[in-house]
């Protein structure tokens, strides 16, 4: 069942946090909608510009049509992930995504409030909820590429300030994290002190922490000793995950790390099997192995479980 972000977080709030994963292709959609049925947790598909390049945009819409099918207890959004203006009004005028997200967080404060605005009533007008960004996230992803000098935390009292204006659902807020596998140095930790204060200066609004992938320590030392060479990586503390889903979080996006357990389980694969080149017995390793991991975020987040009750709750 396709539902809308604002219908999620208005269950998750101040209990859980529901996970938004980054899809590319068929297993991995596989991989989500099984590690989401395994941990009974709803779940955000985030489809990235990239995402929709990759391929063809109606291949992946497909893919996911195909996956609800195969899991019909499934209760997700379908998210754009960093759109553009435009990109944003073609998700909206497709009539397949429940939610968008509009970045303008590069521009100055008055041309993000115009431009999340007019995003905000296009969407609205359709029964669309929209995330939006304040202050900028570091790192590598995709479009996305933010030197670390000109990375921001958010104001508390601009957050206040641009919800109230541009009437969006939700607000990723830059506390600390960033996109990529190369998060942090030194010790590693979400900004909850920020994170407080925009929660008193906007209580019961959800908001969202981009950039949250762990990146498993263990799945880096895997790549490498197959081949790969992944220096320094870090990421966020799953454990910080729940503390701050308490302190208003009801959005964790979780993309890079689905990335390394792609490529740890295919570099392993073709080590161990030189003679092989058919790409789908590690495919199936792959879809299994994510599905894992899958369910092991939702338990941070505290998603799993919800699934039953979240399912009373939409029919009330």
């Amino acid at each position: 069942m396709i539902v809308t972000t604002a219908q999620l977080f208005k269950h998750a709030y101040g209990k859980y946090a529901v996970g938004a994963y980054n899809i590319n292709n068929a297993e991995q959609a596989m991989g989500l909608f099984q590690g989401c049925i395994d941990s009974q947790a709803p779940f955000i598909i985030q489809i990235s510009k990239g995402a929709r390049k990759y391929t063809d945009k109606r291949m992946l819409e497909a893919i996911i049509r195909s996956a609800a099918e195969i899991y019909p207890e499934a209760i997700f959004a379908v998210h754009l992930d960093h759109g553009d203006e435009q990109t944003c009004y073609d998700c909206i005028d497709s009539g397949f995504f429940s939610s968008v997200m509009i970045d303008a967080s590069h521009d100055p404060f008055e041309e993000n409030v115009a431009i999340t605005k007019r995003v905000v009533d296009r969407a609205h007008a359709k029964g669309l909820s929209v995330e939006a960004e304040l202050g900028m996230l570091g790192g590598v992803e995709e479009d996305i590429k933010v030197d670390e000098g000109n990375a921001c935390l958010t104001d508390p009292a601009e957050a206040e300030e641009f919800v109230k204006q541009t009437g969006c659902d939700s607000l990723a807020c830059a506390i600390g994290t960033s996109h990529g596998a190369f998060k942090f140095k030194g010790r590693q930790s979400l900004h909850f002190d920020v994170l407080e204060q925009i929660k008193s200066r906007l209580p019961q609004f959800p908001l969202v922490m981009h950039g949250s992938s762990s990146v498993p320590q263990d799945e880096v030392a895997r790549i490498n000793s197959a081949g790969g060479s992944i220096q320094d990586s870090m990421g966020v503390d799953p454990n910080e995950y729940l503390p701050a889903a308490k302190l208003g979080v009801t959005k964790v996006n979780i993309d890079t790390d689905g990335r390394l357990v792609w490529t740890r389980v295919h570099r392993e694969f073709f080590r161990d099997n030189p003679e092989q080149f058919d790409f789908r017995p590690p495919g199936k390793i792959f879809m299994a192995e994510y599905a894992k991991f899958i369910a092991s975020r939702n338990d941070f987040l505290g998603s799993s479980g919800q699934l039953e009750d979240l399912r009373k709750s939409l029919a009330s």
